[in-house]
């Protein structure tokens, strides 16, 4: 069976790649970044340069695919709406229109749950619950447009699954643990109101095995939305301190309550935004936002309409990514 993934060069991408590739599946990789020269593609994967914000590229790079896994997006706290808004909608449309064209037979659809995030504390969310009507920032307003392309797509007959992993880390992570440890280094690592929030996080293959799953799952889960996490909520201060125990680095928060953060993020955001070139801020105030508002998501469906399963749980994830941070080091200074 011939699969499909663009954004195949990231981090979820890549993973899944290499999942499907050991599974049998003949995997072909679209991205319109090109493969760093450290990482060869192994046996069962191809790639394609492809950029989502191309009718054209994408229609072609979708012919003969059974299957599409749709990881490419623009995922970042900060930038100008109209760069998110060509990745995350146009180059879903384009997505949608070659799986209809090209007679794919179904399409994983990788949202996210920034979605349902509104500033304040939420617990235990459900897929179907009411959906903030401002949305965060402007990744979770694409995200969210991408997501009714993708309903329209599905009323028109196109056999689609979503999925909403929250907080993916894990070896490879080069977004949210390396930012952490960047701005402890600095010790600028933020802890609001001592860092009592519950976050939700999710190991990387655990996303894998829910994407396989959905690719398996029978046509009752068509046109569903599901919450991935790894089900077990930590605290931001449990998170912190396990993470740098594990690396073997002193945690050195900068204790900050939540109105001092946020009005600080403004002003990062205003200062990025007039005159910056939109570079990104140190805080963005959806940064501040998810390290000191709890928010929790419901993986009731997941486990109960595809089998989901989380295998590995936080602490051994945290424990993987140690190891492989601590090598990277090693490697990158030559000893």
């Amino acid at each position: 069976m011939n699969v499909l993934i663009t954004g195949g060069t990231g981090f979820l991408g890549w993973r899944t790649a290499e999942q499907l590739a050991l599974a049998g599946y003949q995997v072909t990789i679209a991205s319109r970044h090109a493969i760093a020269p450290k990482s060869p593609l192994k046996k069962g994967i191809s790639y394609c340069q492809m950029d989502l914000r191309q009718e054209q590229d994408v229609l072609e790079v979708c012919r003969g695919q059974d299957i599409v896994v749709h990881c490419g997006a623009l995922s970042k706290p900060w930038g100008r709406y109209k760069e998110f808004y060509q990745t995350n909608v146009l180059g879903t449309k384009h997505v949608i229109q070659g799986c209809l064209t090209q007679a794919v037979k179904r399409l994983i659809h990788i949202s996210s749950p920034s979605i349902y995030f509104d500033f304040n504390h939420c617990f235990n969310i459900h897929e179907n619950d009411p959906l903030p009507k401002t949305p965060c920032n402007a990744y979770a307003h694409t995200k969210l447009l991408a997501e009714k392309e993708i309903d329209r797509a599905f009323h028109e007959g196109l056999n689609v699954v979503t999925l909403r992993p929250r907080g993916i880390f894990g070896p490879g992570d080069t977004t949210i643990f390396p930012r952490f440890i960047e701005a402890n280094k600095k010790q600028k690592m933020p802890l609001i109101n001592g860092g009592k929030a519950f976050v939700d996080l999710t190991y990387i293959d655990n996303v894998v095995d829910a994407i396989l799953l959905s690719i398996k799952a029978p046509s009752s889960v068509l046109g569903k939305k599901f919450n991935i996490t790894n089900g077990e909520s930590w605290t931001v201060l449990q998170l912190m301190e396990s993470l740098f125990c594990k690396l073997g680095e002193s945690f050195c928060p900068k204790l900050m309550n939540y109105y001092m953060a946020y009005s600080a993020a403004w002003g990062m955001e205003f200062i990025s935004k007039y005159f910056q070139n939109y570079k990104e801020p140190l805080l963005t105030r959806y940064s501040v936002g998810i390290i000191s508002k709890s928010q929790t998501l419901n993986i009731q469906a997941a486990q109960q309409e595809l089998g989901y399963c989380p295998r590995i749980g936080i602490e051994e994830g945290l424990a993987l990514f140690a190891k492989w941070w601590k090598e990277r080091k090693v490697n990158q200074n030559g000893c």
